[in-house]
């Protein structure tokens, strides 16, 4: 997998498309929140991202395995190590996420459009 540039988009403007509703939606709920994963009573890594659980589990938080950096840091996918584990990134601890199946390239974008404009939870 291809790590996105580090001004993605050519530092153009994040679709205002890219909402937190649409990550779940989208993401979170079809590839993330899946028994075994990051949902239900023991998730992994502690991050529920199952839908009413999700946000307070990413945004702001202190990753578990990079501990320099939060899950989602709003306005800055570049240190949100969620962003990092969908993109592979080679400086992420174990494998990219998902473990099972795949995100594609529009997936990853909406989640990094989404934190550029603040991770908000709209």
């Amino acid at each position: 997998m291809k790590p996105l540039p580090t001004e993605p988009d050519g530092g153009g403007p994040p679709s205002p498309d890219a909402t937190f509703t649409r990550v779940q939606t989208e993401v979170f709920s079809v590839s993330c929140a899946l028994s075994g994963c990051h949902a239900g009573s023991a998730p992994a890594a502690g991050m529920n991202l199952s839908a009413g659980a999700s946000y307070g589990n990413i945004v702001g938080v202190t990753s578990t395995e990079r501990g320099d950096l939060k899950r989602i840091e709003p306005g800055d996918p570049n240190r949100s190590y969620l962003v990092r584990k969908i993109r592979g990134d080679a400086d992420i601890v174990g494998s990219p996420m998902p473990l099972v199946g795949s995100i594609t390239p529009a997936q990853r974008q909406l989640v990094v459009d989404w934190v550029r404009r603040g991770a908000p939870q709209d």
